[in-house]
């Protein structure tokens, strides 16, 4: 590792270890859902902020994810845009994986924030591909799910439509080979894993959450994207 990627390095997960210790705010601060169906047999928002070490271990998990994502893309452009994802997406896992629910709340304001790091990173770039491959990405991955979900509702929830398209422009904006990858991953992810962990009684096989399975999917498709790009070019 070169000098120059160490600070990066440091410097993200400085960032993201920061940034995760608001997590026990930010849960805290998520409206509770008015349907009795979403509430039942879960806990509370409340009681999710107030799980011992949450600070301590969300810190971590936010720390090695924007690390990784440092060390992957450098001093790129999109490094702000995906120090982001990475940041709110151990919130959203969490709160997904406790819950069977991806907040609306920390959702929609990601589709501003992520497009706006975006048209900035292209600015920087000066390649106004990058931004038009964000906005296909946003359109194909959202119609899949959105596909998916109208075809059979029970089989994923539309959170999971609703954070598709976020990780579709961030996947977008970095490469084809990104965006297929972490769209597959997720999908492979879901299914091998999560089938497992219905076999072992760890989740609900009726119900258990997807979005986790999603968001490592992208950072898959962001660290062997790349890789499988250059195999498949020869």
């Amino acid at each position: 590792m070169t000098p120059g990627l160490a600070v990066v390095v440091a410097c993200t997960a400085a960032v993201g270890a920061v940034g995760g210790r608001f997590a026990p705010r930010v849960v805290g601060w998520l409206p509770e859902s008015d349907d009795p169906e979403d509430a039942e047999g879960r806990m509370s928002y409340a009681d999710l902020s107030r799980v011992p070490g949450l600070g301590r271990w969300s810190a971590v998990a936010s720390a090695a994810v924007c690390g990784v994502l440092g060390w992957r893309l450098g001093w790129s452009p999109a490094l702000p845009m995906w120090v982001y994802l990475g940041m709110v997406g151990v919130v959203l896992a969490y709160v997904d994986w406790r819950t069977r629910l991806l907040p609306t709340r920390l959702v929609a304001p990601s589709y501003l924030i992520v497009g706006v790091l975006a048209a900035l990173a292209t600015l920087l770039d000066g390649d106004w591909q990058t931004l038009v491959r964000g906005g296909l990405g946003f359109l194909i991955t959202g119609g899949l799910f959105f596909l998916l979900w109208f075809i059979y509702p029970p089989g994923m929830g539309y959170g999971d439509v609703r954070l598709s398209g976020v990780l579709g422009i961030g996947l977008g904006w970095l490469g084809w080979a990104e965006l297929i990858v972490g769209i597959y991953a997720g999908f492979l992810l879901g299914a091998l894993v999560g089938g497992l962990l219905v076999l072992l009684k760890v989740v609900d096989r009726r119900r258990y959450p997807y979005g986790p399975f999603m968001l490592i999917g992208a950072l898959v498709g962001v660290l062997t994207g790349p890789f499988f790009a250059g195999w498949y070019a020869g």
